[in-house]
């Protein structure tokens, strides 16, 4: 009888929840985490580039240690990063040490552009494009995250899941910024496949309203071409004769 009763409770309660939108929540927090593990994987695999990136650019222009060591220490920065999806500073500090990242690998690419046999370089051109793509990834896997993020944090906000929420302890969890967002949107890219423009002299300006007027210059007659009339001989008329 008690087993009796512990089944129809135990399904009485499972019941509830389904009803309260546990289950859901459930779902919803195990689709943010397999969202980040997304994130946290394409930075990776951008930080995993840099070492060959550095040692190929060394290569050309050693001489550029000042934008050398940045990439370098940026991406050591980010190593030594625990970070903690669920801790709003934690998630800031993560964010902020991506984007000095990504703002001197752009500063390095730009450098490159000065030195030809560097640019042509195979090895050069084959990170290039696999940091061109790694970048198209992580803009792909923030905006999935951001949205998954958003519509957790909705769900266990109405009601009445909030109740559930607040009972089984889902909290809301932060998100990247607006800002950060745009950064990550507006990032550096250089492309090496096309000549840069040739700078052409700018068209003279248009003379102001009221403005005198330059005057053409002056020519000399130029001689005429036609031959010239023959000379007419004048005729005289004999006049009367008288006789003698």
């Amino acid at each position: 009888m008690r087993k009796l009763i512990s089944a129809f409770l135990l399904l009485t309660l499972t019941v509830l929840l389904s009803g309260c939108g546990y289950n859901t929540i459930q779902q919803k927090d195990e689709a943010v985490n397999a969202a980040w593990s997304q994130v946290l994987n394409v930075y990776k695999r951008r930080a995993d580039l840099v070492p060959n990136l550095v040692a190929t650019v060394k290569g050309y222009a050693s001489h550029e240690e000042r934008v050398l060591t940045e990439v370098t220490e940026a991406r050591s920065r980010v190593g030594s990063i625990n970070v903690n999806a669920n801790d709003p500073n934690s998630l800031a500090q993560f964010q902020a040490a991506q984007a000095q990242l990504q703002s001197a690998i752009g500063r390095l690419l730009v450098v490159s552009e000065n030195y030809p046999q560097l640019k042509a370089d195979q090895n050069f051109l084959q990170l290039q494009a696999q940091l061109e793509g790694t970048e198209n990834r992580i803009t792909v896997e923030r905006q999935r995250y951001i949205q998954t993020v958003q519509d957790y944090n909705t769900y266990i906000r109405q009601f009445p899941t909030n109740i559930t929420a607040k009972m089984f302890g889902y909290k809301p969890k932060p998100n990247f910024t607006v800002e950060n967002e745009a950064q990550i949107s507006n990032a550096p890219t250089v492309d090496f496949s096309t000549p840069p423009p040739v700078n052409t002299a700018p068209a003279p300006a248009a003379p102001a309203p009221g403005a005198p007027q330059a005057l053409p210059p002056a020519t000399s007659p130029q001689p005429s071409t036609q031959p010239n009339p023959a000379p007419t001989t004048p005729t005289t008329t004999p006049g009367p004769q008288t006789q003698g």
